[in-house]
């Protein structure tokens, strides 16, 4: 026989069950999780509990708190700087191209196309047959425009807008050398197969320099 002292033990326990859970009696579906967990646990569904763990079911990895801000926009907070160079692709008599190995900012060594900076009072033009010249030994003649490339970048202080005019020229003398570079930029010049520039160059925009070349004249790459 169940006496009153008995019945509101009975209900002391049962309060004190129901603090320990969030979720209402019979609803097996809720996320759950109890009074002590940590509020970096992560929540599960009662039939993934009861189930073996999956690809699908396995939480993703949980990234720490970080400060609200975007590399991007406090990018905008930096000055802006125009830089301009010229350069492209010098052709020998036999079609092949010749380019240049540098370090790229990041260390890596890079097969890319000649080219440097604009001298004030130089036109385009005259800076692809110095630059071309400089890196890679050959004195060339520009016969063409190809395009210009447009990209930005970003420094410790300062964010640079590059513009990088691209030619074509034929060489009228010299020898592949990196000597003369003032810069010592380049590390090595080699002749290039134009067919072969897809597969070497190591940069996409040049790239698509020479497809743009190549459909301009309508040439294989």
């Amino acid at each position: 026989m169940i006496t009153p002292a008995d019945f509101a033990r009975m209900l002391a326990h049962a309060s004190a069950d129901a603090d320990n859970h969030v979720y209402a009696e019979g609803d097996e579906e809720s996320l759950r999780f109890t009074t002590q967990s940590s509020p970096d646990e992560y929540l599960i569904t009662q039939d993934e509990k009861d189930s073996k763990p999956t690809p699908a079911m396995m939480p993703t990895k949980r990234v720490k708190a970080r400060p609200s801000t975007f590399a991007s926009l406090d990018a905008q907070d930096l000055p802006v700087v125009r830089e301009y160079s010229a350069g492209g692709l010098i052709f020998d008599q036999a079609g092949r191209v010749a380019i240049i190995a540098r370090h790229s900012r990041s260390g890596h060594l890079e097969w890319c196309l000649p080219k440097g900076h604009i001298e004030k009072g130089e036109t385009p033009e005259e800076t692809a047959v110095r630059e071309v010249h400089e890196e890679t030994g050959i004195l060339g003649e520009v016969v063409d425009s190809i395009a210009t490339i447009d990209y930005w970048f970003t420094g410790t202080s300062q964010r640079v807008h590059k513009l990088v005019h691209h030619f074509v020229l034929k060489q009228i003398g010299g020898t592949l050398s990196v000597e003369g570079d003032p810069d010592h930029e380049a590390e090595d010049a080699i002749w290039v197969n134009f067919d072969d520039l897809d597969s070497v160059l190591s940069y996409p925009n040049e790239r698509k320099i020479a497809w743009l070349y190549a459909r301009k004249h309508k040439k294989q790459t």
